[in-house]
């Protein structure tokens, strides 16, 4: 007869996958605060490319994103 297959149990708890959702989107907002700030003519410069945002607001989002990630893969997952 039909022989039933076990559930598969994900790698991760839902937690987990929380966690890593919110890494995911904090880094994408930390690369999309960095974009921008060129010229559209190279030989002029624009000196909105060293401003506080892309300096340093934008790296230490990215930075956080990265350590929710780490976070959330160590985290013991609920069951």
């Amino acid at each position: 007869m039909g022989k039933r297959k076990p559930k598969q149990e994900l790698l991760f708890g839902k937690r987990n996958y929380q966690f890593f959702g919110l890494a995911l989107i904090l880094i994408a907002v930390g690369f999309a605060l960095m974009s921008g700030g060129g010229s559209s003519d190279p030989e002029i410069f624009n000196p909105m490319i060293y401003n506080f945002q892309r300096i340093r607001l934008a790296p230490t989002i990215v930075l956080l994103g990265f350590g929710i990630a780490i976070y959330s893969v160590l985290i013991k997952p609920s069951k």
